[in-house]
């Protein structure tokens, strides 16, 4: 097993070689990054291999039992023996394999990186299963379709599964300050502090800021939140390097600025590499998801083309599908669910079973939204006076804490968000969609910025990237930046991850109003 690991890690590291083509350097930080790079790429790499073993033996076992030693098929005229479908299983195994390897399923700037990662290895898998299909249609073999049907799905959902854990994993080590990249910000004041926010906000992004370099040491420039002072602070970009040496630091995030110009950057990415740190340059564009960000070189310049967000044509069909198959699924899945939550709300608490409550959607027209009532009948009229009592009638986000008029069985319907489940029919109606912004009230919409009107461009959902980072407990201005985003870079993938992160968030419950 350890001369194993050793292949496997040194392999990895001949790929993660610099541009140059020299591997990194041993003793320095980037050096000691690498290594626990590439000993959590080998956990993922082991980890895949037993999943793609079991789905491959498991799907022949499952689907033959003892009887698929051989697979008669046209081969036998072709090529004059027969191929057995342990043969097929190895052939699989081998291109599942070799299929995430130039995919990039381990590579150091894959693994633990958002959801590039898995979208990595639910690319390679289907290309895998494409490419059998297509052998099979080519020289004519006769493939069981219930071995596809068993071995593809369990393979997709088993891999993400495996990269869900070890990202899980990973997250724990990087809360307790391991598995971190030591890095210093350079640039103009406002935009190193845009970036130590925004990573700083951001627990899990693998980065742990030690320094800044500015050209003066003014305060915070319209900050949401205090830079922290914990990092090392440096006036003047000739203190770039000694920072860097001081800290230890194995990455340079360089914000645009106008002080360096390029032949001064081109020479520090000279001096960077002597030292093997690696560069990072944060454009001034926040939110941007990587998809709709291209580089183009032009004239030797390697520009920055940023695509437009669009939710017309293909992608409307796409999202309107999913939303229709999905909701009819859940619908049935929770049927049973949804008559004992109903009969519970009619026996506890008089008045009607269902609210219905005026939201806006799509382009901002008003819509009705189902829920089952977890308030007391008169809620609506007490809500101003509670807001005043509280003294944050003025505010966006109409919450109010600890408050009276749920009824005792809406407490554990809201707890565990049962009480959203009507919402399914909304999605089915088409006023709602399963993933998207938040759905808010008139007068939350009246509370709207300069272009915070841009998340009523999607349809509202019943889930969505404020619900599984934080629910009620967000402030304002960082469910809208959510919202914003969602709107800004929809694709199905982000769906279904919102989806997946939905699960976690009802089962265990935060933050729930």
């Amino acid at each position: 097993m350890q001369a194993l690991e050793d292949q496997f890690l040194r392999v990895n590291e001949e790929q993660s070689a610099t541009p140059e083509g020299m591997p990194y350097r041993s003793g320095t930080p980037s050096q000691r990054v690498s290594s626990w790079q590439r000993a959590y790429a080998f956990k993922l790499f082991l980890t895949d291999v037993l999943i793609v073993v079991l789905c491959a033996f498991g799907a022949q076992l499952t689907r033959f039992g003892d009887t698929s030693m051989f697979l008669e098929a046209s081969l036998t005229d072709v090529l004059g023996f027969r191929v057995g479908y342990t043969f097929l299983s190895i052939g699989l195994v081998g291109t599942w394999l070799l299929a995430l390897k130039f995919d990039g399923a381990w590579d150091r700037r894959v693994v633990g990186n958002g959801s590039a990662e898995y979208v990595t290895v639910m690319r390679a898998t289907l290309g895998t299963f494409g490419a059998l299909a297509i052998a099979a249609f080519l020289l004519r073999m006769q493939v069981a379709r219930g071995y596809m049907v068993i071995a593809l799905p369990c393979g997709i959902v088993l891999l993400l599964l495996g990269r869900w854990f070890w990202r899980q994993w990973l997250r724990g080590q990087r809360k307790a300050g391991r598995n971190l990249h030591r890095a210093v910000v350079v640039g103009d004041r406002a935009k190193t502090g845009h970036v130590i926010q925004q990573i700083a906000d951001a627990s899990d992004s693998g980065y742990q800021i030690v320094g800044e370099v500015t050209t003066s040491n003014g305060g915070p420039v319209g900050f949401l939140r205090p830079v922290p002072d914990s990092i090392y602070r440096a006036v003047g970009y000739d203190e770039i390097l000694p920072l860097i040496d001081e800290t230890g630091s194995d990455t340079l995030i360089l914000t645009s600025s106008d002080v360096l110009t390029p032949e001064r950057t081109r020479h520090l990415g000279w001096q960077l590499d002597e030292r093997d740190i690696e560069l990072i340059v944060a454009p001034a564009l926040t939110d941007i998801a990587g998809p709709r960000i291209h580089t183009r070189p032009v004239a030797g310049l390697p520009l920055l083309h940023i695509s437009y967000p669009s939710m017309s044509g293909t992608k409307q069909v796409v999202k309107r599908a999913f939303d229709v198959l999905g909701s009819l699924a859940l619908i049935v899945i929770f049927a049973p669910v949804l008559a004992v939550v109903a009969l519970a709300v009619k026996l506890t608490s008089p008045g009607p079973l269902l609210f219905k409550h005026e939201r806006i959607g799509l382009n901002g027209e008003p819509f009705k939204m189902l829920k089952f009532r977890s308030m007391v009948v008169d809620a609506d009229r007490q809500l101003k006076s509670l807001l005043e009592q509280q003294g944050t009638g003025d505010r966006p986000l109409f919450k109010v804490t600890d408050d009276p008029r749920i009824t005792p069985i809406g407490k554990y319907l809201r707890k565990y968000s049962l009480d959203e489940l009507p919402q399914l029919f909304n999605v089915l109606n088409g006023s709602m969609s399963l993933v998207g912004p938040r759905p808010q009230v008139a007068g939350e919409v009246a509370l709207y910025g300069e272009w915070d009107g841009r998340r009523l461009l999607v349809k509202p959902g019943i889930t969505g990237l404020w619900q599984v980072s934080g629910r009620s407990n967000l402030e304002w201005e960082d469910a809208i930046r959510l919202d914003l985003y969602y709107v800004e870079n929809w694709s199905l993938m982000n769906d279904l991850m919102i989806l997946f992160r939905t699960v976690r968030a009802v089962l265990v419950p935060e933050g729930a109003h």
